[in-house]
């Protein structure tokens, strides 16, 4: 898990590249899509709905499991979103004869809580990158957008707001459980691997080989989705501090008044000088964005607006 484009594909396939974990390309967003859009699992009307949208999504094709299957364990044996991961995981791991299994999705942060609520025995990775490269990423893709009717171009400062707000709200809820929650950095996996996969190896007590990892390469270990590889080779560079090739020094300035105690709070050192003052639109835009997620969540988990929940992500065939 990690803010997009943190690297959270890259740790992904990592992990799937080890040996010995379930390799599923799928996508379950239980918490973030399938609940607020249908209602808690306890229900069995709730139930019904869920795995049919769910048959027809990109996930369930992915997964190798028969819908007869599906059906029959998540109605009669599913009481919550966690139940659901794992009868579908622990399936997908039995056929495949793999040891262990992980799960994919950047916003996994913002529900830590409730999956160790519902998953006691679940263990959390959080990858962090830096803030003026995921600003320079995002942006590329279209900026933060807030709600999906948003088509307005966001800059770079409002989309370095998400990134602070959610790598924040990542590491507080992760260290509600310490001895269950790790964080990696983005550049320490790319630039120095062996010495972060011992220590995550550790954690997660399995052997994180590099060797192995590389040999069996399996996504993006592979084939980078760099919101930049599709530029000339010529202009391309590397995924490591690209902020400082492709920001102007103005830039850089204005990201490091916003985001700059955010920075340096993740383990990152600031370029510019950190006395510069904010004026009064800038302290609104600092107020304003981190705000409106935070309203944006809660209307989604906590109150019947969840039923609009966008499910495009799933990928549903055309039966649906």
């Amino acid at each position: 898990m990690g803010c997009h484009r943190s690297g959270t594909n890259l740790l992904y396939d990592t992990l799937l590249s080890a040996d010995g974990f379930a390799i599923y390309r799928g996508y379950l967003p239980v918490y973030k899509m399938l609940i607020p859009r249908f209602g808690n699992f306890n229900r069995l009307e709730n139930r019904k709905k869920i795995v049919e949208v769910w048959l027809h999504s990109k996930g369930f094709r992915r997964s190798g499991l028969e819908a007869d299957f599906v059906r029959q364990k998540i109605l009669n044996e599913c009481t919550s979103g966690g139940d659901f991961i794992r009868i579908t995981m622990d399936e997908v791991a039995r056929r495949q004869q793999a040891t262990r299994w992980a799960v994919y999705d950047p916003d996994t942060l913002l529900h830590i809580p409730r999956i160790k609520a519902d998953i006691p025995d679940a263990i959390f990775v959080h990858i962090i990158r830096d803030g003026r490269d995921i600003a320079l990423s995002l942006a590329k893709m279209g900026g933060f957008r807030p709600f999906p009717w948003d088509r307005r171009q966001r800059g770079l400062r409002e989309t370095a707001l998400y990134w602070q707000r959610s790598v924040r709200r990542g590491r507080n809820n992760g260290r509600q459980f310490p001895s269950d929650y790790i964080e990696i950095h983005f550049e320490d996996l790319v630039s120095d691997p062996r010495p972060v996969l011992r220590v995550l190896g550790e954690f997660i007590e399995h052997d994180l080989d590099y060797d192995r990892i590389q040999k069996n390469a399996l996504g993006r270990i592979q084939e980078s989705n760099s919101s930049f590889r599709l530029e000339p080779v010529e202009q391309q560079t590397g995924p490591v501090n690209r902020w400082k090739e492709r920001l102007t020094p103005q830039q850089v300035a204005e990201l490091e008044m916003t985001i700059g105690l955010g920075l340096e709070e993740f383990g990152y050192q600031l370029a510019t000088s950190p006395q510069l003052q904010s004026g009064l639109a800038d302290r609104w835009t600092q107020w304003f964005y981190p705000a409106l997620l935070d309203t944006k969540f809660f209307l989604k988990i906590k109150t019947p607006l969840g039923r609009l929940a966008n499910t495009s992500a799933l990928e549903l065939d055309a039966t649906d």
